[in-house]
């Protein structure tokens, strides 16, 4: 099996068909999953229930020497 070169490798704009069809689907499909991603992950943001209360907050973190 040989590897492709620089000067074999096809560009997007020359491929036809069905290789072009499988481009465009893996980048609908990317897409379509980051933005499910983006969607889950914010509609979950904010709903902690098992937070902690915590009455002092830190005033000054000390330096080890």
């Amino acid at each position: 099996m040989n590897e492709p070169t620089l000067q074999g490798i096809g560009d997007y704009n020359g491929l036809k068909g069905e290789k072009k069809r499988v481009v465009r689907a893996v980048l609908l499909t990317g897409l379509l999953l980051g933005a499910l991603y983006v969607i889950v992950s914010n509609s979950y943001v904010g709903e902690v229930h098992d937070r902690l209360p915590v009455h002092d907050g830190i005033t000054a973190v000390p330096f080890n020497r």
